[in-house]
């Protein structure tokens, strides 16, 4: 996958890499077969290769035995990682899965406050890296109308944000299935606002 991204162009720059946890000793609780170090060395060279890329992942909180050490340590990676966003869970007990077994020591009141606090975490980087965004030129797949404007057409950059703007005056819809050059113009709290730089790239 990582020689994939170096030699597909087509490849946008974006990626979804589970992880679960930043404690070595939870992935181990939970039969992940993957280390933090591991993990962090594929970010490295996928990094390498594609620098701009934006990373996604999976994160469960409160797992069985979860101390304050190990979820500081999911923080942790997930600051060094840098992700773009996260679906995050608490953990609740699945029957039939090894872990049922294992005693829930984490209160739910505590499972939830660190939930809170890594989602605020994520929410900053998202906010940052959306920030960075402004000014530039983004190739953009334009999906759809705007949901609160339909003179206005929204679609993805190639990091999977959504982006708002205005459409060509006298045919607003004929951009879309397309992509289509936008310069960003501005960073919202789940999308960003952009002006039409070039009608269709291809």
């Amino acid at each position: 996958m990582i020689e994939a991204y170096a030699n597909v162009p087509k490849l946008n720059d974006f990626l979804h890499l589970p992880v679960q946890s930043g404690s070595d000793r939870i992935l181990s609780a939970m039969k992940r077969g993957h280390t933090v170090i591991e993990y962090k060395q594929k970010l490295r060279k996928l990094r390498a290769v594609r620098p701009d890329i934006c990373i996604s992942t999976d994160l469960i909180i409160g797992f069985p035995g979860e101390t304050d050490q190990d979820f500081i340590d999911t923080m942790n990676l997930v600051a060094e990682a840098g992700f773009d966003q996260s679906f995050s869970f608490i953990y609740s007990r699945r029957p039939g899965t090894p872990a049922a077994a294992l005693p829930d020591e984490v209160p739910h009141e505590v499972k939830q406050h660190r939930l809170e606090l890594l989602q605020r975490r994520l929410n900053g980087q998202a906010r940052a890296i959306s920030q960075r965004m402004v000014g530039s030129r983004q190739r953009v797949l334009v999906e759809r109308p705007a949901k609160r404007d339909p003179m206005q057409l929204a679609g993805r950059t190639d990091n999977n944000r959504w982006v708002n703007f205005d459409g060509p005056p006298d045919n607003p819809t004929a951009l879309i299935n397309h992509f289509a050059d936008v310069i960003i113009t501005e960073a919202m709290p789940n999308s960003l606002r952009g002006r039409l730089s070039v009608d269709v790239a291809q």
